[in-house]
């Protein structure tokens, strides 16, 4: 009796452990491809475009762009309505020495685009639970003297906070490459004076998203471009996309004024604020997911598409992470770049769920009027000059 009772319990025990094991959550453990983690759930479908009205955008952008930025054009452009590409070309070459060709793999540093992508990961480690965007840089940074300044205020450059890319000038070697941690330490120990009060005023700020990104790696614990990698590019499928540090001064991809290649300076290894390296494929990508919510929730995106800075009455404003264009609640929401020879835009025609991703390498201020293509969308060209 005592052996019958004995073999029951052991062969519910057994029963259970291979139920629990073949069922295990621990990624350490399990044998299966996990799926891509922290990504929700598509909530939107694109409208279809008939054969008729995509024709009709495909031809006026190509139009567009044959008229207004092939000339002199060396880069790559994409744009796209409703989640399908209308119009996409490649020209010019990604190494004026070697004469390699750009192609849909070729990476452009995205200058200040950057930004999106690290004020996103912020964004979502909040809604992980992990931070409070009323967090003070103190909670971080306990020796750094800059008080009453919040991620919130990092993220919508209300800071007030001086911008590294000028004070270090007079406190740096400029012959060595420079990293967040030493303009961290800089600001310790040399306190450059701060521009304004905390939240009083936008005023456009590198060292806010140089900052939050150092803010990402206390909260993970990872190497910035490490966790972008691993918990943003990858999960998304943005294969050709990483964050360039100093780690990679070797393999450094110059920018070009006409022919001549802009050498690294000191500046080249921060990032957080630029360096992000990515392709129009992956950037749209990045864009499907944002009006698809799969990154971020909707609630999440509509609070960082909402202007947080209203001094001054006026259609240009900025959100968290993101320039705004407002205009009778029509938003265009966007960010431009400009690094050495970099100029770039990434414009988000929300209500029309159209994109324009213009990506050049090569001095040419030109494709910053890649924003009047919007007039293809909406009948008329409402939009004021947006902002570099």
């Amino acid at each position: 009796m005592h052996r019958k009772k004995f073999l029951n319990i052991f062969f519910i025990f057994s029963l259970s452990f291979l139920f629990t094991s073949c069922f295990s959550k621990d990624p350490k453990k399990s044998t299966t491809k996990q799926a891509a983690p922290h990504l929700h759930t598509v909530d939107v479908k694109f409208d279809s475009l008939s054969p008729e009205v995509f024709t009709a955008y495909s031809s006026a952008v190509e139009e567009f762009y044959n008229q207004h930025l092939e000339k002199g054009f060396n880069g790559a452009i994409l744009v796209a309505k409703n989640g399908r590409i209308l119009f996409e070309q490649y020209k010019g070459y990604a190494n004026f020495i070697t004469k390699d060709s750009i192609n849909q793999h070729t990476p452009f540093h995205l200058a200040s685009i950057s930004k999106t992508f690290t004020g996103m990961a912020v964004l979502k480690l909040w809604e992980e639970g992990k931070l409070s965007l009323d967090d003070t840089l103190q909670k971080y940074f306990p020796q750094l003297p800059y008080y009453g300044i919040t991620i919130r205020m990092l993220l919508s450059h209300r800071s007030g906070l001086p911008n590294y890319l000028y004070f270090m000038d007079s406190l740096w070697d400029k012959h060595k490459e420079m990293t967040n941690e030493d303009v961290l330490n800089a600001m310790i120990q040399h306190h450059p004076a701060i521009h304004s009060t905390p939240d009083t005023r936008f005023e456009y700020c590198n060292t806010n998203f140089m900052l939050l990104a150092l803010i990402v790696e206390k909260i993970t614990g990872e190497y910035f471009p490490d966790y972008m990698k691993q918990n943003v590019f990858a999960p998304l499928g943005m294969n050709d996309t990483y964050i360039f540090s100093i780690k990679d001064t070797a393999n450094y991809i110059p920018t070009w004024s006409v022919s001549k290649p802009f050498p690294m300076d000191p500046y080249d290894c921060t990032y957080g604020d630029k360096n992000v390296y990515s392709t129009v494929r992956d950037l749209f990508t990045w864009d499907k997911a944002l009006y698809q919510h799969t990154f971020l929730k909707k609630s999440t995106l509509d609070m960082a598409f909402t202007p947080t800075s209203n001094e001054h009455r006026s259609k240009h404003n900025y959100g968290l992470a993101w320039r705004l264009f407002i205009n009778n609640g029509d938003t265009v929401v966007y960010h431009n770049g400009k690094w050495h020879g970099t100029n770039t835009s990434f414009i988000r025609l929300v209500q029309d769920t159209a994109t324009i991703i213009v990506l050049g390498n090569k001095q040419n201020s030109n494709i910053y009027h890649a924003k009047d293509m919007e007039a293809i969308f909406r009948g008329n060209a409402e939009m004021d000059k947006l902002e570099e």
